[in-house]
């Protein structure tokens, strides 16, 4: 059964691994900012120590706003990764909304994004958030899917800063 845990720097080799997988595509939920190195143990401790402060922070940058992250791991072999974005901005309100996912292609198909979705959710429920924005591209069949079985209703299909996206909101 997989478990939402706070990124650690002991599970790197296990994430380093599944980065291959991407294909230097993006990981959405990842947390990934354009300045962090991955490349060393440093580096990538203080990405993960980055994200698990980000979670309690009133602020984070003026195009940023406070979020939890989460790990998706099963068995000590990470999967995925889930954010939970504490509030919406503008950009945010179009396009990306109240949660990211992804799952490393290897772990897909089984169910893994629609369980962490549903987790994610009663994490928000948990921090007093009671309507959920959720956003996919429009031809991600899969996360249009996600979305629905965890209750997402689909609000519209609009042209977006990150392309033509589903926007679906969940009333927790």
């Amino acid at each position: 059964m997989p478990e939402l845990i706070a990124p650690t720097v002991d599970l790197r080799d296990s994430w380093m691994e599944s980065t291959s997988e991407w294909r230097g595509a993006h990981q959405d939920g990842a947390g990934l900012w354009e300045a962090d190195d991955l490349s060393t143990v440093e580096g990538f401790a203080a990405w993960t120590q980055r994200l698990r402060e980000q979670s309690a922070a009133e602020e984070v940058t003026p195009d940023r706003v406070p979020a939890s992250y989460w790990w998706i791991v099963e068995g000590g072999t990470y999967l995925g990764a889930i954010s939970l974005r504490h509030a919406l901005n503008d950009k945010l309100l179009e396009a990306g909304g109240h949660i990211g996912y992804g799952v490393r292609p290897s772990a897909r198909g089984r169910g893994v994004a629609t369980w962490a979705l549903g987790a994610a959710l009663d994490r928000a429920r948990e921090r007093g958030i009671d309507r959920v924005l959720i956003t996919c591209d429009d031809g991600n069949i899969a996360s249009a899917r996600t979305i629905e079985r965890n209750g997402g209703v689909l609000e519209d299909v609009r042209e977006t800063w990150l392309g033509l996206a589903r926007r679906y909101w969940i009333t927790l």
